[in-house]
């Protein structure tokens, strides 16, 4: 098509510098080392750097290549980076080095946090305390995540009505892949006027919500609480596909990986609730987007191989997206029919996790010998997270429980 840029090239208003492989891998390398605070602030210093400082494009054109990463799955941040370090490369091997030194920093350390966790007895002396007291804080983090994603992407009643019938089927055992894409069309049904459809639609999946429940209710087997251990572990093709179902259906931000994940690794028992806990709460105190969690859950599930073909697989469309069809998806993203049904999706994804932090608080409370006791932790820490907004909130959130739980239960 004439006056479409080619794959790379560089816009009237951009002055991208052409930069060496190494050069481009320093660069985001640095970035990587310094990605604290979670992707608003990732996205920040990045924009800062490269926007602001350096001019690699305008401001406007930044804002548009983040709009069509914050619609797509997958951590925006990273994206971000991969599509940069394809620009000054001129070509996809600069964007695998700039999404690669971005990453590896976060990579490399969840790895030896997993080894060390889980190899190692820490969580066997006073080490137990800490984590333990961290837990309640997880959950905090999560329930601020949930009101700040429900705030951003829960801007009319259909969209609130899905993201409860989402939740409530969930809870009731109703499959995920049956979930979102019925959100996604009843949504795009109400959007367009056609109400009667819409609800129909509501109405679906509110019977299979009802299904599922009674399912459950009925099949009552004696023996099925969940994080149990199991006697077969998880194949290295299953670590990777169930990575590589979370890459794919993380819209909205990173937290909403958490339903997905936690669905394969604590109901098929490669983890437990409060371990996946203690993941959730390592990702939060380290330089990476919080997806870098999914190397614990690989990790607990097949060790060392396990880690590797579990980030690979999560951050594989991340990497794709950017590299192989950024061109084809902003022309889709920006179609309104298409914005209007991905709406939809991510009500019920922001359903969704509150879903499963219900069933996290429920589990991780019930950890305790005493009530009193993980909510001590919880209020505070929730009360923080509202009150402070700088990007190192989550780390001394994370460090105060686990302070508070050597106090408490050391």
């Amino acid at each position: 098509m004439p006056g479409t840029p080619s794959l790379g090239a560089a816009l009237p208003d951009e002055a991208v510098p052409q930069l060496t492989h190494a050069q481009i891998f320093r660069r985001f390398l640095r970035f990587g080392l310094l990605a604290w605070g979670g992707p608003v602030a990732q996205i920040a210093m990045i924009r800062r750097e490269l926007i602001d400082e350096e001019r690699w494009m305008s401001s406007a054109r930044f804002n548009r290549l983040l709009a069509v990463y914050q619609v797509l799955p997958g951590p925006e941040a990273h994206e971000l980076c991969v599509h940069l370090g394809m620009l000054a490369g001129r070509g996809r091997m600069g964007g695998i080095l700039a999404g690669l030194g971005f990453m590896l920093p976060g990579f490399v350390l969840m790895f030896a946090l997993s080894w060390l966790y889980l190899s190692t007895g820490l969580v066997g002396t006073v080490a137990a305390a800490a984590f333990l007291g961290v837990q309640p804080a997880v959950v905090a983090l999560i329930v601020r995540a949930v009101h700040r994603i429900g705030a951003h992407v829960l801007f009319d009643v259909w969209l609130w009505a899905l993201a409860v019938l989402a939740g409530a089927a969930a809870l009731a055992g109703t499959p995920f892949w049956l979930t979102l894409p019925i959100s996604g069309v009843a949504y795009a049904c109400a959007a367009g006027r056609r109400t009667v459809a819409a609800s129909l639609l509501a109405a679906g999946l509110a019977a299979l919500a009802f299904y599922f429940a009674w399912s459950m209710l009925a099949a009552a087997p004696a023996d099925t609480s969940i994080g149990q251990a199991v006697a077969e572990r998880p194949s290295a093709v299953e670590l990777f596909l169930s990575g590589l179902k979370a890459g794919l259906l993380t819209f909205g931000g990173a937290y909403t990986v958490i339903p997905f994940l936690r669905e394969d690794a604590v109901e098929n028992g490669w983890m437990t609730d409060p371990q996946f806990l203690d993941g959730l709460a390592l990702s939060g105190i380290l330089p990476a987007p919080l997806i870098i969690f999914s190397t614990f859950v690989g990790y607990s599930g097949g060790g060392a191989v396990g880690a590797l073909v579990m980030t690979v697989g999560i951050f594989l469309p991340a990497f794709s997206f950017s590299l192989l069809f950024h061109n084809q998806l902003e022309k889709l993203v920006h179609q309104q029919a298409i914005r209007t049904l991905l709406e939809g999706v991510t009500a019920a994804v922001v359903g969704l996790i509150a879903a499963t932090t219900i069933e996290l608080a429920y589990t991780t409370f019930g950890e305790f010998s005493t009530a009193w006791a993980p909510v001590a932790i919880f209020a505070p820490a929730l009360a923080a997270l509202y009150a402070f907004r700088a990007a190192t909130t989550v780390v001394w959130v994370v460090f105060g429980a686990a302070a508070a739980g050597l106090i408490l239960f050391g």
